[in-house]
């Protein structure tokens, strides 16, 4: 099973963060995910910056 990335403010997994999810790069709010260095991204700043969410 692969290793679950983990929210850099609460440590926990991403289906059981409570934290605000919004985009660290661009405050955006829709298609948010965590990524590998534990901050969340929508969709074009992941691709944009080729990031990997966890599934």
């Amino acid at each position: 099973m692969a290793e679950k990335f983990i929210c850099a403010q609460c440590d926990l997994d991403e289906d059981r963060c409570a934290c605000e999810k919004y985009c660290i790069l661009c405050q955006g709010v829709h298609e948010i995910r965590l990524c590998g260095d534990g901050a969340y991204y929508c969709r074009d700043c992941r691709e944009a910056c080729d990031l990997q969410a966890q599934y």
